[in-house]
């Protein structure tokens, strides 16, 4: 298959915007970005560094520090995706807390960090063939993107989702700071003033909270099948 497109997937936190993603790229032999894991690792980093807590958040340092953050992807084949390095570090584990989620949206308001990531991303998918999913791909690292998904589901459903996800991993969470944390990120998201997870006017709207993944899946994949023609 010679025709290649770009496929930006928006939407809320735990809707399951990367497992789709990664199959996605599997099946089309596209490249995958995790934008979340980008934005989670320079929350990490902030944390690492004392520049966030619950309380506290100091920009100045962390805006300082920007051009000290080297983010890459590495092709895990024993996983079957990219696993996220910073500076060097394997961090895929550190990044997926429950802590750093609880961060991740303060830290991406900043317009400072949008735009060096914006700005990365864009070089990743300049050959096309790219899965990118996050929060504003389609409005604003994609706009011209030929495929727009925007996802969602109720915050019961995403919180139960993320919950069974950690309790797996082995945290120790309870649902009601899950369902807290997922509420919180869907507040700051939807009101930032610089990128606000919207809808782009071209998205197809999938709320996934009755479908299963096989049967999400099956449903996108016939709608790029569509944009391939």
């Amino acid at each position: 298959m010679d025709k290649k497109i770009t496929i930006a997937i928006d939407g809320f936190s735990s809707t399951g915007k990367s497992t789709l993603a990664k199959q996605l790229a599997k099946d089309l032999g596209y490249v995958y970005v995790d934008t979340g894991a980008m934005y989670r690792a320079i929350a990490f980093f902030s944390m690492q560094n004392g520049f966030i807590k619950t309380d506290y958040l100091d920009k100045e340092s962390l805006i300082k520090s920007l051009p000290n953050i080297q983010l890459q992807f590495q092709f895990n084949p024993d996983l079957g995706f990219a696993e996220m390095y910073l500076n060097g570090e394997n961090v895929e584990k550190q990044i997926r807390t429950i802590a750093v989620s609880s961060f991740v949206s303060k830290v991406a308001e900043i317009p400072e960090v949008r735009s060096k990531l914006v700005e990365q991303q864009q070089q990743m998918s300049k050959d096309k063939g790219v899965v990118m999913d996050g929060r504003d791909i389609g409005t604003v690292v994609f706009p011209d993107a030929e495929l727009k998904i925007y996802m969602t589901a109720s915050a019961q459903t995403r919180a139960q989702r993320r919950y069974d996800e950690l309790i797996q991993k082995g945290d120790s969470v309870t649902f009601e700071e899950v369902l807290h944390n997922v509420e919180e990120r869907d507040y700051i998201d939807t009101h930032r003033s610089n990128s606000p997870l919207v809808k782009a006017e071209d998205a197809i709207e999938i709320d996934n909270s009755h479908l299963t993944r096989e049967e999400q899946f099956k449903l996108v994949l016939d709608l790029v099948q569509q944009k391939l023609v």
